[in-house]
């Protein structure tokens, strides 16, 4: 299976995770997007130096993990593109913060090393957060409750359709370079003349298949706007989950 395959088939084995019955992919979709924005916005507050404390916010990540039956490894697995380049975010802050900080043993912790540290964790807990999010709440009920926090129907309507119409463009490059690769059998990868080409007709194709597409929605009475509606209304635990975090992680950000 080439990557373009394994690309496919773990956006489906995502909807799949998202859809199937389970503690954290119960709870209504509101409550689960207010936490992960809470959970992001605390964490990124803490101070350049606040390593301990930021490391407690982690409490939340464990739990949501072992209880909603998530996969660290598919995390690792399918981020580790994104977590690899949070973690160069802060590579050279021990190059300019040397003020020594403690000395544990012969190693010497300078302000940098744990600013490094620091910045890597908020990125890597934020990250996670959203993994959290996508993998445990549909594409259609997590852009129904960006649309009832607020946020601009036109960035949810793009957004839905980039995530729904994903596969459609790669399945488009899977058999371009399949084609391709028929046609030069002892070739491995693409060369780099026909990049510029391969790219150009990705594009025009793209623009084919999504002039269709609008099309069709049109036809079907489109205006502009998705109604979006969630399939289940929020009950009292849905409130207890959102009340019992944000209480939890308050206290843990002020502690």
């Amino acid at each position: 299976m080439n990557r373009i395959s394994e690309a496919i088939s773990d956006l489906h084995k995502m909807d799949m995770e998202a859809g199937k019955n389970g503690w954290l992919q119960g709870i209504h979709p509101l409550p689960k997007l207010f936490i992960t924005i809470l959970f992001i916005l605390l964490t990124v507050s803490f101070g350049k130096y606040e390593l301990s404390g930021l490391l407690k916010m982690g409490v939340y990540l464990i739990v949501a993990f072992v209880f909603g039956d998530i996969s660290i490894k598919q995390l690792l697995k399918r981020m580790k593109l994104i977590l690899g380049l949070v973690c160069l975010v802060g590579i050279w802050n021990p190059f300019f913060d040397r003020e020594i900080v403690f000395i544990l043993g012969k190693l010497t912790v300078t302000g940098g090393m744990i600013s490094m540290v620091t910045l890597m964790v908020k990125g890597v807990y934020a990250v996670s957060a959203s993994y959290l999010l996508m993998v445990t709440t549909p594409m259609e009920d997590l852009c129904y409750s960006l649309r009832r926090i607020g946020v601009p129907k036109t960035f949810v309507t793009i957004l839905m359709l980039v995530y729904r119409y994903i596969i459609v463009l790669l399945k488009e490059t899977e058999r371009m370079t399949d084609a391709y690769m028929l046609r030069a059998p002892k070739q491995k990868g693409l060369h780099y003349k026909v990049w510029g080409t391969m790219i150009g007709q990705l594009l025009l194709r793209s623009m084919d298949r999504a002039q269709t597409v609008y099309d069709s929605m049109t036809l079907r009475g489109y205006n502009g706007e998705f109604h979006l509606r969630c399939k289940k209304a929020a009950g009292h635990g849905d409130y207890l989950y959102v009340v019992g975090w944000s209480a939890a992680l308050l206290i843990v950000r002020i502690w």
